[in-house]
């Protein structure tokens, strides 16, 4: 988990080019979105292009479809919740703490207060050894 001696920061293992879906969106759009991509979680950017929050596809079953509201009419804004984030240049060990200590199983990576990318279980996988990621996965998924 080192280059040349030093650790990695989130910029290196992190998935670029993360699309935004609009705070005012629908989730059927923000539904959309997420087939289109292959993805199960969206970042939420405001009018100012800044980040407001992460929707994924389990919000939107549980938080929308299953209290019976209208996909069509509730915006991604409304769902966006505390939010979780990291600055390029942390270090992965600080993101993953990060990580097992929200429980959360993405994690959007911030340079200049815009969204540049975001670090998934597949991106993690693809770095971490295995020991390391058995360790994260474990503390994930734990019951609290």
């Amino acid at each position: 988990m080192t280059t040349a001696g030093e650790s990695k920061r989130a910029q290196d293992v992190m998935h670029a080019g993360a699309e935004c879906v609009g705070e005012h969106e629908s989730l059927r759009r923000a539904s959309q979105m997420m087939r289109d991509l292959g993805v199960g979680a969206l970042p939420i950017c405001g009018e100012d292009d800044r980040l407001k929050g992460i929707i994924t596809d389990r919000d939107i079953v549980v938080k929308c479809i299953a209290e019976g509201k209208d996909i069509d009419r509730t915006t991604a804004g409304e769902l966006a919740g505390g939010l979780v984030w990291v600055d390029a240049d942390t270090s992965i060990e600080d993101a993953l703490t990060a990580m097992e200590q929200h429980r959360i199983k993405r994690l959007p990576v911030i340079s200049n207060h815009r969204l540049v990318g975001m670090i998934s279980e597949a991106d993690l996988a693809k770095e971490l050894p295995d020991t390391k990621l058995a360790e994260f996965v474990h503390r994930i998924y734990a019951s609290a």
